[in-house]
């Protein structure tokens, strides 16, 4: 008997006898009940190599209780694919520039990992033209439906996009240079593994401070600043400077034309926005590196350790002291970076 009472409700549940009692909320209109308070976050290029881990990650993220997946292209499977996961946060997919700035309405943090990788023989400047283009285009979206949102900056070359969206940013007149943060954070996720390896302990029992710019010699891992303390032979520091710099080219290579770092990057993207959140949530002593607005040198950016708060980068940390091989290297850091820099600049102003 209890058999038949199972199967018709379940018959009644498929096939309905009143029409009017059948659902009328299609799936983009439901808001999950009982979601956990968060934040509000829009992925900007949700559908490419570091967009969908990166997405999948954010999901799975208890300080998000709404992600917006934006792209132009791919962003409706992704989205479907993602909101099964059985985690707090709503989310919602956006197609298209059309939908740029319905899918930035209201957002926290806003993370942009858009625009296209890089290949072999490529440089990170090969990729300048393409990248620069979406990223103006992106930020002018930031600037109508959320000015005040946290900016996490992935495109790369992050040396140059992060001054492009900074002038965006002024040209519209609600630049905030705490809010706007270059992602250099794979950098240090290497710098860590690496150095952990040479030293024969766990990763996360290493930190790493990575200084300078995200391409090349302008990526400058501060070895004699590493915890727990320790010494390396001048072997070692150059054989870890040249492997963290050369980090992204070892992968491109590895992947022998199949794409660049994007798992990583995408882990490192994470980390970042987690420590993001964490400060805008009020936590103290979130202190991480990223590429900013900075007085630390004679550049208008460079990437220091940052406090992270409510109001983003509040804290831009000095560099401390330098062995000599770190001074050697700065300098050219600069040198690099100041040509990097200015090239994001005039493409806003040309």
């Amino acid at each position: 008997m209890e058999a038949n009472n199972r199967i018709s409700r379940i018959s009644a549940h498929l096939h309905p006898s009143n029409p009017q009692m059948a659902p009328i909320l299609s799936a983009a209109e439901c808001r999950a009940k009982g979601g956990a308070p968060g934040f509000k976050v829009a992925i900007l290029g949700a559908a490419g190599g570091i967009g969908q881990p990166l997405s999948m990650l954010m999901k799975m993220n208890p300080l998000v209780s709404v992600l917006h997946l934006y792209d132009v292209v791919n962003a409706p499977g992704v989205t479907a694919d993602i909101s099964h996961m059985d985690t707090g946060a709503v989310v919602r997919g956006f197609l298209g520039q059309g939908q740029l700035e319905s899918a930035l309405e209201g957002m926290d943090l806003v993370i942009i990992p858009a625009g296209v990788p890089r290949k072999p023989g490529m440089t990170r400047d090969d990729l300048f033209n393409i990248n620069a283009g979406i990223v103006r285009t992106l930020c002018q979206g930031i600037v109508k439906s959320c000015p005040n949102a946290v900016v996490n900056l992935i495109s790369n070359p992050v040396n140059s996009t992060v001054p492009i969206a900074a002038e965006v940013f002024k040209n519209a007149g609600i630049y905030d240079p705490k809010k706007l943060l270059g992602v250099t954070m794979l950098d240090v996720v290497r710098a860590n593994t690496f150095v952990a390896e040479v030293l024969g302990l766990d990763p996360r029992e290493v930190s790493v401070p990575v200084v300078g710019g995200h391409a090349g010699v302008t990526i400058l891992p501060l070895l004699s600043q590493v915890k727990p303390p320790c010494s390396f032979t001048p072997e070692e520091t150059e054989y870890l400077t040249k492997r963290i710099q050369d980090g992204g080219t070892e992968v491109v290579q590895a992947k022998a034309g199949a794409g660049s770092a994007t798992l990583s990057m995408a882990y490192a993207a994470v980390k970042f926005a987690d420590a993001c959140l964490r400060g805008l949530r009020g936590d103290a002593g979130i202190v991480e590196c990223a590429f900013v607005a900075s007085q630390v040198t004679d550049l208008p950016f460079f990437a220091t350790k940052v406090r992270l708060g409510r109001g983003g980068a509040e804290e831009v940390y000095q560099l401390g002291p330098l062995n000599e091989y770190e001074r050697v290297g700065l300098e050219k850091a600069k040198k690099e970076l100041a040509i990097s820099i200015q090239k994001g600049v005039s493409f806003i102003k040309k």
